[in-house]
C-alpha cells in the first residue's frame, strides 16, 4: 500500500506545480523548495524561468532558509556552542543558501490567485532547531507579493535569516542582460575575498557598483551584496530593470520593465549577473536576491535574527511589471 501511495506523488524534480493567476499576472510555484519557477505579466516574462522537468538553474527562484548566501567553512557559534554545517559549495568551502530549497513543501491553502505552502524544518546537521515555515505567493493588480514566515516550535532559540533568488529579465535571452538599465537604491557594497566572503564594506560612490542613478549594466560583472537601502514613503525599496531609451527618446521593448520591492527587515540585496552559469542561462537575467542578513551572518551575527521558542517572524517582498 505504501508503494501505491508513493506512486501517486509527482516525479518531477520540482514536485507538484501550483499555478496562480490574477491582475494580468501568472505565476508557477514548485512543491519542492516552494520556489518561484515562472512569473509573467500579460504573457511577458518578468523572471528567467525554466521547464518543470529541470532543476532550477543557478538557484533560480529558490527560497534560501534559514540563511541566505554563504557561511565561511560552514562554521558558526551560537549560544556558546560550536556548530558545523555541511559544505554545499565545495568550490569555495562554504555552506550555501540554507536547507529548504531541496525539501518538499506541502500546500496549506490555495485559490485562483494565491497559494500558501508549508514545511516543518526538523533538526539538520549543524542546525538543531525545529521551525514551522510558510511561504505565501499572491497575485494582484500590483504584481506578486511573497510572504515568508518562520515560527520556532522547538524548545531553544534559533538563528535565522531568509533570502530568495529570482532572476529579473526583460526576456531578451542569454548574454543580453548588459543591454538593460538597472537601478539599485543602495549606497554601500561589500567587497569579498577569494572565497566570496565579505571582508569589508565601501561606499558605491565613484565605483562601478553605483546604480543609484539608472544606467545600463553593460559589461559589469556582479556577484555583490548591497545595503544602505533608500526607501520610499511606503517603506519599500525598489530595484528596477528597464529597457534602454531609443534614439527617438522612447524605450525599446515598449517601455517594459520589472521591479523588485523589499519591505521592513529586508535590508540586504545580493545582485548576480549570472556570469558563471551555463551558456543557455549566462547573463540572461540578473538575480536580485532580497535578504534579511548579509553573507556569512551565521558567523558574524550581523543582522542575524534570534527566534525565541514560540516566536514567529515574517518578511515580505514583491515583484511587478513596469
Amino acid at each position: 500500500m505504501a508503494d501505491d501511495a508513493l506512486s501517486q506523488e509527482s516525479v518531477s524534480p520540482n514536485g507538484p506545480q501550483y499555478v496562480i493567476e490574477g491582475g494580468g499576472y501568472r505565476a508557477v510555484v514548485n512543491g519542492v523548495g516552494a520556489g518561484l519557477r515562472e512569473l509573467s505579466h500579460d504573457g511577458r516574462p518578468l523572471l528567467v524561468g525554466y521547464p518543470a522537468d529541470t532543476q532550477p538553474p543557478g538557484g533560480a527562484g529558490q527560497l534560501l532558509i534559514p540563511w541566505p548566501n554563504r557561511v565561511r567553512d560552514g562554521r558558526y557559534r551560537f549560544d556558546g556552542e560550536d556548530r558545523q554545517l555541511d559544505l554545499t559549495e565545495p568550490s569555495t568551502g562554504n555552506a550555501s543558501h540554507g536547507f529548504t530549497r531541496w525539501l518538499p513543501w506541502r500546500v496549506l491553502a490555495e485559490g485562483s490567485a494565491f497559494v500558501r505552502l508549508g514545511l516543518r524544518l526538523y533538526p539538520m546537521h549543524g542546525y538543531p532547531h525545529i521551525l514551522d515555515l510558510t511561504a505565501q505567493y499572491e497575485l494582484g493588480e500590483g504584481g506578486l507579493t511573497v510572504e515568508l514566515a518562520a515560527h520556532n516550535v522547538g524548545d531553544r532559540p534559533a538563528p535565522y535569516g531568509f533570502g530568495a533568488h529570482p532572476y529579473l529579465t526583460l526576456g531578451r535571452g542569454p548574454g543580453r542582460i548588459g543591454e538593460s538599465v538597472l537601478e539599485v537604491p543602495a549606497d554601500t557594497w561589500l567587497p569579498v575575498d577569494e572565497r566570496k566572503i565579505p571582508d569589508g564594506r565601501e561606499s558605491v560612490a565613484g565605483t562601478g557598483y553605483d546604480f543609484r542613478t539608472p544606467r545600463a549594466i553593460g559589461d559589469t560583472v556582479l556577484d555583490t551584496a548591497y545595503t544602505g537601502l533608500t526607501r520610499g514613503a511606503d517603506g519599500l525599496a525598489r530595484v528596477r530593470l528597464t529597457a534602454p531609451e531609443t534614439p527617438e527618446g522612447g524605450q525599446s521593448d515598449g517601455g517594459h520593465g520589472v521591479e523588485l520591492r523589499v519591505g521592513e527587515g529586508v535590508d540586504w540585496l545580493q545582485l548576480y549577473t549570472g556570469d558563471t552559469l551555463s551558456a543557455g542561462h549566462r547573463r540572461a537575467g540578473i538575480a536580485v536576491e532580497p535578504m534579511s542578513c548579509p553573507p556569512n551572518a551565521f558567523a558574524t551575527g550581523e543582522d542575524l535574527l534570534r527566534i525565541e521558542p514560540g516566536e514567529r517572524v515574517a518578511h515580505r517582498f514583491g515583484i511587478g511589471a513596469l
